[in-house]
């Protein structure tokens, strides 16, 4: 007998073409409904929450007094939640975003229910990440509902057994790169092929009779499933007399108000042996090419850096620092604010946010979640270097006159070579606004004589830095157990330089008076050269690059050009517009010398760019009429505005990496600037930093695809490279790539400014323009033919984005070591992405994976720890301790236990 699942819910986008409030409001519309039809129709049984149970803190929000209401709900299994906290866009979002999303969720809605959706759900995700299968299976499911990525074949329903991204059913077996597989179910006629179900028959037979043939079409069984319900759609009140309905005029068909753990189950029972296959990936690989939305990567690009630079400071400085704090001294660890910290992150990470296909206030709010959850990161994090400064002995090191010492730390999980700067404490003065002369103090601190410094280490060697400037501020101290306290202080701004130093560590250093600066600039024979033992940098006159690599003997040229196009597209898609490609390589440029020290060489090139102003008023016309973007035929006007490209090129005496910081000014409207990277390589593949995965991805399309683009998403980094050598272009928050199909070069999306939101309607954005100061921060580093060189250049972008963290402790006796290597975590193969404390436990959490097709050992090291295998909830899988081999792609989580206390 067919069955006919009929599951309620409403696809909830928080914001979207309206600011979050006015979403919020019909949100609080939609659950008091709720609550009004349990109350009164019997046979309405469920609704599900479109797997995210954040809905219930933003009802709750407006009606804390409903919270016992809700709470009935859930628990008898009518309001259905989980298993996320929001619905994520994958792609754009941090590796530990994706496993907190899915650890918050859990936890959240084991607090409402026993009953909680057991449904891996993407409805609406912009393309699926590959590792999805394994994530889900490590959260306890084994399924995944989702709208896209996946193509069935076509009315025929005929597929070809090397087509790995199509599937001749609905259903499907979805296959990770490590090997897990869970069952797939793609809304193939959409997330709501059941909504509005009339209740007058002549007008339910009309509607059934056409959903069944278009949903029976897909389907490998005779149960079908129907969501009656869609984007932010109010419930249907009468849905329990329109499946009366419906079983009248169908007396061979059982239509059920149902739940998608019901009909998951049956579906189970019923399913065919012949199912398809597809593996990896869902990007929509089989289409078109141009509804991947791949292209909201590059819109509003300062968000996209923002959600880097926030998911860094919380998930790579705050949590590491509190888990040190934790092992090493037994500071409680702040959960509570870090869940604080982590939920107020994640809030802009649902599609519509995150992938900034969104109307102006959403961003603007967007902003100040970023404000709130980084100053929340930034307090644990000092927190627990106050408390680690007042306990690092530094009486072990020699006392200079005039000596200041400081340490330095390295929370990132991969080996860091880089520069930072800090501002050394000289001396400062405590005043009481009220009674003291702060100008005074201030001239007073002024006047003293500017003398050189050095910076040693624990050793009493050298090391490199540099003394930028001294001089006279204002600060404050907070005790935990007086008033405030005003400060005005003498500081030295130094860079240091740190080669080498480990993941995980800390080093004390000191500040030294010496007779004369050591910034000795040495002798260069050409000012439009930078040079290290790894790689002489030359800028040509055309403004590109020319880099010879030391180390595999070859020279790259015409790297670094920078290539800007219209766009008539939208928040959604780039279409270029049909206009003259400007490069970069036809404009004036000036070089003049940065840096030339015994650690550091840098050259300031700026290009000067003159381009078209905007679109001209035929976009205006062709966005409000709502033409397609492939039929727009806008051009851009003939109007020019300055873009100045400055370039800072900077290298490192000990790193192989060129550093490329870009500053601008954007005032031009509707074009698209990339910066473009020749390989002179001819291969089929390339690699990228995926979630949890360095992803390997053809070069070459589907004979379906139109688009002439075929942008790509990454986190750190792109890598082309053939059995001799290779190029890998790293980067810090530009999510959106392009590979040439021969593999001969990479092409990083550097901003794309476009004045409308796109999709369903007319929404305009003017701040999706971009127009203001922008900063960019690229890196290349090159390899040869070795896997673990090619490897060691993904960890150096790894750890290009993890700022070093900076205490200035007291000269003191102390329980903690002047320089250590806390906890000892694989590289190599192996990145790992956490490293915190257990939520429910004492434990420490850590969390790898295998970025290679090859099985790696892991040898992860806490002292006085053992490891235990866990899953992603935190939950401890064996009760003997583990020694690891990673399988090839693994994820792992590690749950560490002190041995007293294990």
């Amino acid at each position: 007998m067919k069955r006919v699942y009929i599951v309620p819910h409403s696809h909830w986008d928080r914001e979207w073409y309206m600011p979050y409030e006015q979403h919020h409001m019909r949100l609080i519309e939609l659950i008091d409904n709720l609550i009004k039809l349990f109350k009164t129709d019997p046979d309405y049984h469920f609704f599900h929450l479109d797997g995210q149970t954040i809905v219930l803190d933003d009802y709750l929000q407006v009606r804390p007094e409903n919270r016992s209401i809700i709470k009935q709900l859930t628990s008898s299994g009518k309001l259905q939640v989980g298993p996320f906290y929001i619905l994520q866009d994958d792609f754009l979002i941090s590796n530990e975003s994706n496993a907190r999303d899915m650890l918050i969720g859990h936890r959240e809605a084991q607090k409402w229910t026993n009953h909680m959706a057991k449904v891996g759900y993407f409805p609406d995700t912009f393309g699926n990440m590959g590792q999805t299968p394994q994530l889900l299976r490590q959260a306890g499911l084994d399924n995944a509902m989702f709208g896209r990525g996946v193509k069935p074949t076509g009315f025929a329903n005929a597929t070809s057994s090397s087509d790995d991204f199509s599937s001749k059913f609905s259903e499907m077996n979805w296959v990770g790169p490590d090997g897990s597989k869970v069952l797939g179910i793609l809304f193939a006629n959409w997330y709501d092929n059941g909504k509005e179900i009339p209740t007058e028959k002549v007008a339910a037979k009309a509607f059934w009779d056409k959903k069944l043939a278009s949903t029976g079409r897909y389907a490998s069984t005779d149960d079908l499933l129907f969501l009656n319900g869609s984007d932010h759609e109010p419930v249907q009140m009468d849905l329990s007399k329109a499946i009366r309905v419906a079983n009248e005029l169908y007396p061979d068909i059982e239509f059920i108000h149902a739940n998608y753990n019901m009909y998951l189950d049956q579906l189970r029972k019923d399913l065919p042996k012949n199912l398809d296959q597809v593996t990896g990936e869902l990007t929509s690989q089989e289409t078109n090419g141009w509804t991947t939305l791949a292209n909201t990567a590059s819109n509003r690009v300062p968000i996209k850096q923002r959600n880097t630079e926030v998911s860094v400071e919380l998930e790579k400085v705050a949590e590491p620092l509190a888990t040190l704090a934790n092992v090493q001294l037994g500071k409680p660890y702040p959960h509570d604010q870090l869940t604080y910290a982590w939920k107020t992150l994640l809030q802009n990470h649902p599609h519509d946010s995150i992938c900034a296909c969104s109307v102006d206030e959403v961003s603007q709010e967007m902003q100040t979640r970023y404000m709130k959850s980084e100053q929340v990161a930034k307090y644990v994090a000092k927190e627990s270097l106050d408390e680690l400064s007042q306990n690092i002995n530094t009486n072990e090191m020699a006392h200079e006159q005039g000596a200041h010492p400081f340490v330095v730390f390295n929370t990132a999980t991969s080996e860091k070579t880089d520069t930072t700067v800090v501002e050394v404490p000289l001396e400062q003065v405590v005043f009481n606004p009220n009674k003291d002369d702060p100008k005074a103090i201030f001239d007073e601190l002024k006047q003293k004589p500017v003398i050189h410094y050095q910076v040693k280490d624990a050793d009493g060697k050298i090391v490199p830095s540099t003394v930028l400037d001294v001089n006279v501020k204002f600060g404050f101290r907070l005790p935990k157990d007086q008033f405030r306290q005003a400060i005005i202080k003498r500081v030295a701004r130094i860079r240091v330089y740190l080669a080498k130093m480990k993941p995980l560590s800390w080093m004390t250093l000191r500040l030294v008076p010496q007779a004369k600066t050591s910034d000795a600039h040495l002798t260069k024979k050409n000012e439009r050269e930078i040079e290290n033992d790894y790689l002489k940098v030359t800028v040509e006159q055309d403004g590109r690059l020319t880099v010879l690599d030391k180390i595999s003997g070859h020279t790259y040229h015409h790297l670094m050009q920078f290539e800007d196009t219209g766009d008539v597209g939208n928040e959604y898609v780039y279409r270029a517009s049909d206009d003259p490609v400007y490069v970069s390589s036809n404009f004036k440029n000036d070089v003049t010398s940065l840096v030339n020290n015994d650690y550091q060489q840098s050259l300031a090139l700026t290009i000067h760019l003159e381009l078209p102003e905007s679109m001209n008023e035929q976009l205006a016309y062709e966005q409000q009429a709502h033409i397609d973007y492939r039929k727009r035929t806008a051009k851009r006007v003939k109007q020019t505005q300055s873009l100045d490209l400055k370039i800072e090129l900077v290298l490192l005496k000990d790193s192989p990496r060129l550093q490329i910081n870009l500053n601008y000014d954007n005032q031009v409207k509707d074009h698209r600037l990339r910066v473009l990277f020749p390989t002179d390589l001819n291969v089929k593949n390339h690699y990228a930093d995926s979630i949890f995965e360095v992803v390997k991805r053809p070069n070459q399309v589907s004979a379906k695809w139109k688009n002439p683009e075929n942008p790509q998403h990454t986190h750190a980094f792109v890598n082309v490279h053939d059995k001799t050598r290779g190029l890998t272009v790293s980067n810090y928050g530009l999510n959106e790539y392009e590979v040439a199909r021969d593999g001969g070069q990479i092409a990083m999306t550097v901003l794309r400014c476009i004045g409308e939101m796109g999709d369903w309607g007319y929404f305009p954005t003017p701040g999706a323009q971009c127009q203001g100061p922008q900063t960019t921060k690229i890196g290349l580093e090159f390899h040869g033919a070795t896997e673990q060189g090619r490897l060691e250049t993904f960890h150096h972008a790894f750890a290009s984005q993890v700022p070093f963290s900076t205490v200035f402790p007291e000269w003191q006796n102390g329980k903690l070591e002047m320089n250590a290597t806390w906890m000892k975590v694989a590289t190599g193969a192996v990145k790992t992405t956490a490293v915190k404390v257990q939520e429910d436990g004492e434990g420490v959490v850590t969390r790898s994976y295998n970025l290679t097709d090859k099985a790696v050992q892991m040898n992860n090291d806490l002292a006085n720890y053992q490891a235990f295998a866990s899953d992603l909830l935190e939950n401890a899988k064996s009760k003997e301790p583990e020694r690891l081999t990673l399988q090839p792609y693994e994820i792992h989580t590690t749950l560490w236990k002190e041995q007293s206390k294990k």
